[in-house]
């Protein structure tokens, strides 16, 4: 890895326990509550940016360190060995047959203390890449009504698996038929670590609560950091290192109907 390249110095650093485990978590802004989950391999300054705009658009937002160096761009070596260390991981389920990833319900629990300290009707979550998955699972938890699945990439080894044990998947099924819960996702269409395989799945179980949203990959940008180049080799994370900072391109466009989406679930119309 690098050193940071962004001292997330606009972000309160704070200590938050979940059931006797305790993780950083970067917080910052007011409003209702997102939780803004990490893209392997850390908390990047792209996935800063993210944050940023998700406060912007009125919100708290809380950035959990899952893995990696908080605030650098991931080299290729680097990237590389935090992937290692998480597919090891007791927090994690990265193949397939392993079920839902632990570190979820720590997650569950960091929503449930950010809905207490923000208010609002109830709490965003957007997870990307190896997290993607990560805001469906949080949605067993009643307080998270806006899940974003951006490019989930977990398991690995199978391009039609969702990373969730069977009971789990009842359950968030159960939810969008007692709850009215809807889904947003995106993907590029030539993506190799989230594929058409996996929207189908998805869409098989969610149905039509499922939003699954497909960009070109010929838009995605071409020059994103060395671990995305050299490891990732292919267009993948459509609001962060992919993305491409103009106006009307089609992944800002993504970003803004997320926003979007967030505000319609978040914040109260006057």
């Amino acid at each position: 890895m690098s050193t940071r390249d962004d001292e997330i110095a606009d972000f309160s650093r704070q200590l938050i326990e979940v059931d006797g485990v305790v993780k950083t978590v970067y917080v910052a802004g007011s409003g209702p509550a997102v939780v803004v989950m990490p893209e392997m391999p850390g908390i990047s300054p792209d996935v800063l940016r993210l944050a940023r705009w998700v406060q912007d658009a009125g919100f708290t937002v809380y950035v959990p360190s899952l893995f990696g160096i908080d605030g650098a761009y991931p080299t290729a070596d680097g990237g590389s060995e935090v992937v290692r260390r998480a597919c090891v991981s007791a927090e994690f389920r990265a193949f397939a047959g392993g079920g839902t990833s632990p570190v979820t319900v720590w997650l569950r629990g960091l929503a449930r203390q950010a809905h207490a300290e923000c208010g609002g009707p109830g709490v965003g979550a957007i997870g990307l890449c190896f997290t993607g998955n990560f805001a469906l699972t949080m949605a067993l938890e009643p307080e998270v009504i806006a899940p974003v699945v951006n490019h989930p990439s977990l398991p690995l080894d199978d391009p039609a698996g969702l990373e969730l044990s069977d009971e789990d998947a009842r359950a968030i099924r159960d939810r969008v038929d007692r709850d009215g819960l809807s889904v947003l996702a995106y993907r590029f269409d030539n993506d190799r670590w989230c594929t058409g395989q996996r929207f189908a799945a998805y869409r098989a179980l969610l149905g039509d609560a499922f939003d699954g949203r497909v960009l070109p990959g010929g838009c995605a940008k071409t020059d994103p950091p060395p671990f995305f180049r050299e490891v990732v080799e292919t267009p993948h994370s459509v609001v962060t290192a992919h993305l491409v900072d103009e106006d009307g391109h089609p992944t800002v466009e993504a970003r803004d109907e997320i926003l979007g989406y967030l505000t319609n679930r978040l914040l109260p119309a006057d």
